[in-house]
């Protein structure tokens, strides 16, 4: 593992543990080189993901790039970081899970739409303004008018 400070291939695991329920090892390490401490996770991969955009362009699957679209979205809110990376997990497994090496962004999106619906009802709008494309406030009311029309059933 490279150190982040110095780019040392030089470090020392120095704790390991089990975390998000046993899904991944949080890693606490010391670069031998400039002393540094720093923290890494590891993950099992079941396959490699390729995500698909709506153009057709072809990307592999960025687990950190969706953390930081459901981080934005539930900024200043009151939710706690470990049911966030929860949801997160949740997501890449069951986007593993579907088989298919090639994912759609739109089945990514739903993904984030349905789980960020459960955990916090104002960050699910932010998400959605900014993945359904909202232009005007209208579009906000005709959302939130969809999800009045849910939470009624």
């Amino acid at each position: 593992m490279r150190c982040p400070f110095c780019g040392s291939e030089e470090t020392q695991v120095k704790d390991s543990r089990s975390a998000e329920d046993g899904a991944s090892v949080r890693r606490r390490r010391e670069c031998s080189a400039c002393g540094g401490r720093f923290t890494t996770f590891e993950r099992v991969q079941l396959r490699e993901l390729i995500v698909v955009k709506n153009t057709g362009k072809k990307a592999p699957f960025d687990r950190d790039k969706l953390a930081r679209s459901i981080i934005i979205a539930t900024r200043k809110r009151n939710v706690d970081p470990d049911r966030i990376e929860q949801m997160i997990s949740g997501i890449v497994r069951r986007l593993e899970a579907m088989g298919e090496s090639e994912i759609p962004t739109v089945t990514v999106g739903e993904l984030v739409m349905e789980g960020l619906a459960h955990l916090d009802d104002v960050a699910y709008v932010r998400y959605a303004s900014v993945y359904k494309d909202f232009r005007e406030a209208k579009d906000f009311e005709q959302f939130l008018g969809k999800m009045d029309d849910v939470d009624d059933e």
